[in-house]
């Protein structure tokens, strides 16, 4: 089985599985597991990769709508480098210092390769889950998508060229903020919402899915990150930003009614992309038909 085949085995016999993260009295609690291979190209410091796999689990707080309070992470490695420690523990606190939450620590353990394993608890008393979507309500999403997808590209090119100014920036747009404020404004209005880690593609279709509704998604309104125009041709721009995934953005139904005074009284920067629509209506892009394509863990 794949990832997606294993998850789909294991939801139908766990009642909590299927959202973002599981919420027990008033508490979300969320768990990631991160590899070198699959997750940390070539090039990715310790401090990148503290952040980035903290900002993972966080980033499921924030799509419950929940507001962050502590993280810990299990780090594994062959051996321990105590300035690659160190680095990965200012990588993680820094991460929650963004969004006022506490790293507090987590286990260590030696690995034939560099993994991570991260959990992440918030509290709210109104959770946001993805099966609350309605015909006519509004899809957005928060920031831009393709900044990871930028980020590779940047890691690559680095590796090539032995570059130290190409990797410092592909670092930088590797490190995100989790919407945690984003998603802590969007609670009282959303009806669905999860994060886009999987790709803006496959994230309509788990929403779809869970809401049992379609969507008709405008290319043209998808806001697409500038690194990414920068360092991709159109032919693969648009692709790259509906599917590579790992942008850790919000993608959230609002009632229309409720969209622009949500935009008028707020900072959170939201695009509408699209139209919750009739299930047999399909999810599209530009009319037609959007292929459930995204990241799955290798």
């Amino acid at each position: 089985m794949d990832e997606r085949a294993a998850l789909a085995m294991l939801a139908e016999d766990l009642e909590a599985a299927g959202d973002d993260a599981a919420v027990v009295d008033d508490l979300v609690v969320t768990t990631d597991m991160l590899h070198e291979r699959t997750d940390f190209p070539a090039g990715t410091s310790r401090y990148t990769a503290g952040w980035r796999a903290v900002g993972a689990s966080l980033s499921d707080v924030a799509a419950m709508g929940a507001q962050a309070r502590a993280a810990v992470a299990a780090y594994a490695a062959p051996a321990f480098d105590r300035e690659e420690l160190a680095a990965f523990v200012r990588g993680a606190r820094a991460v929650c210092s963004l969004v006022d939450a506490e790293y507090v620590g987590g286990d260590l353990d030696e690995h034939r390769e560099f993994t991570v394993t991260t959990t992440a608890i918030g509290r709210t008393d109104n959770p946001i889950y993805r099966d609350g979507a309605k015909p006519g309500d509004a899809v957005c999403v928060t920031g831009t998508l393709g900044r990871s997808a930028a980020a590779l590209e940047l890691f690559e090119r680095a590796s090539e060229n032995d570059s130290e100014d190409l990797l410092e920036r592909a670092n930088a747009l590797f490190r995100f903020e989790p919407r945690i404020g984003a998603g802590r404004t969007l609670a009282p209005v959303a009806t669905a919402m999860m994060d886009s880690s999987d790709g803006l593609a496959r994230s309509l279709h788990q929403l779809g899915e869970a809401s049992g509704c379609g969507f008709a998604i405008d290319a043209d309104r998808i806001p697409v990150d500038d690194a990414l125009d920068e360092l991709t041709d159109d032919a693969r721009t648009l692709s790259l930003a509906t599917t590579f995934g790992e942008d850790f953005e919000l993608v959230v139904t609002i009632p229309e009614p409720d969209l622009e005074a949500t935009r008028e009284s707020s900072t959170v920067a939201l695009t509408q992309i699209g139209t919750v629509v009739d299930p047999e209506n399909g999810i599209t892009l530009n009319g037609k038909t959007l292929a459930n394509r995204g990241y799955t863990h290798g």
